[in-house]
């Protein structure tokens, strides 16, 4: 299992308004195709500009097949020209994962094999 980090920043100000237009038309296409993701949080303490999401797939290939499908979808496309023309966004940063055998992640196959060696 593989996890795709996403951490995007958004110019000062308006993130609020960023995360709307994402609730509004970019999160039923995207979870559509890539499920629900682990993690979706704003940031709290630190750059507040920020926000990051974490998708879990199986491997590489199951990314890429999820998120070809997701680029192909014309609501998702859709959601994406809103988002460049509002002009929020001002950097993304994306790290592949994985969670390290002695701390696998909640729900994940490692876990279930964890929990049988308690």
């Amino acid at each position: 299992m593989i996890f795709d980090q996403r951490t995007y920043t958004c110019r000062p100000g308006t993130i609020k308004a960023h995360i709307e237009l994402y609730q509004k038309h970019g999160w039923e296409p995207q979870t559509r195709h890539l499920g629900l993701p682990v993690v979706w949080a704003t940031t709290e303490v630190g750059d507040v500009n920020t926000y990051v999401h974490i998708w879990a797939y199986q491997d590489v290939t199951d990314r890429a097949t999820r998120r070809a499908a997701m680029w192909a979808d014309p609501d998702w496309l859709a959601y994406t020209r809103m988002s460049a023309e509002a002009g929020y966004l001002i950097k993304q940063e994306n790290r592949i994962l994985v969670a390290a055998p002695f701390a696998p992640l909640p729900g994940s196959p490692a876990d279930a094999v964890a929990d049988r060696k308690v």
